[in-house]
């Protein structure tokens, strides 16, 4: 099922008010958290670890639930080395989609395998520098391909508009498939990620200091939406 997702980057949130601040969030339209793990390793940055996740996970429920005033798709963004080792530990956490990095494992099927025996979802990123041609032997058992359209490591960089080929190329191989792109991503750039197919839209900075977080997380899905419909894909 395709449809428009906005995935606020918690990396861009007051870390003081985190609770609150993706109660608010979520009340604006966000469906998904996205929660960017960093290792000081794989990128020269730290950030949070499965103790946060926890703590979170108390504050902001899962979507199934029937009761919750507040619930959110987790959406973890494994910026780690070794990332077999972290999928137990983030899937207690609370983790409804675990995501590594291509160039972080030896294996990637043998960790989709591992991730979908915790039954969450399995996604696979790559880094600007890394051919979109590594993910289609992947593509099949993915829930989701992320595209990076930064460095991974850092948030609040620059858009890399040339990366929209791969997400065209993938939009074009796998139609169902939800295709994520994350960096840079606001009302300036949102249009040229939906022409080319993106459906996840990771955006930090340009939603967690909004005055109107509702405003900018409805444009982006507009958009989105108008062009899966225009390709055909759109399945709401």
């Amino acid at each position: 099922m395709v449809k428009p997702i906005v995935a606020p980057s918690i990396l861009a949130s007051d870390f003081a008010n985190l609770g609150c601040d993706c109660h608010r969030v979520i009340d604006a339209g966000a469906d998904w958290l996205h929660i960017d793990v960093m290792d000081g390793h794989f990128v020269p940055n730290i950030t949070l670890g499965q103790p946060i996740v926890t703590s979170l996970r108390k504050s902001v429920s899962r979507i199934d639930d029937p009761n919750a005033k507040h619930k959110a798709f987790f959406d973890c963004h494994m910026m780690v080395e070794n990332p077999e080792n972290w999928v137990a530990d983030f899937v207690k956490a609370g983790a409804d989609q675990f995501t590594f990095h291509y160039e972080s494992t030896k294996n990637p099927l043998e960790l989709i395998k591992l991730i979908k025996s915790f039954n969450i979802k399995a996604a696979c990123a790559i880094k600007p520098g890394t051919s979109v041609d590594v993910l289609f032997e992947l593509a099949p058992f993915l829930d989701m391909a992320l595209v990076m359209t930064v460095e991974p490591g850092f948030g609040g960089q620059k858009f890399m508009p040339d990366m929209m080929t791969k997400v065209e190329t993938l939009r074009r191989m796998y139609p169902q498939l939800n295709i994520q792109v994350d960096g840079g991503l606001g009302k300036e750039t949102i249009p040229q990620a939906a022409k080319a197919g993106a459906n996840v839209i990771v955006a930090g900075t340009s939603v967690f200091t909004a005055k109107d977080p509702a405003d900018v997380i409805s444009f982006m899905k507009d958009e989105v939406r108008k062009e899966l419909e225009s390709k055909g894909v759109l399945t709401e």
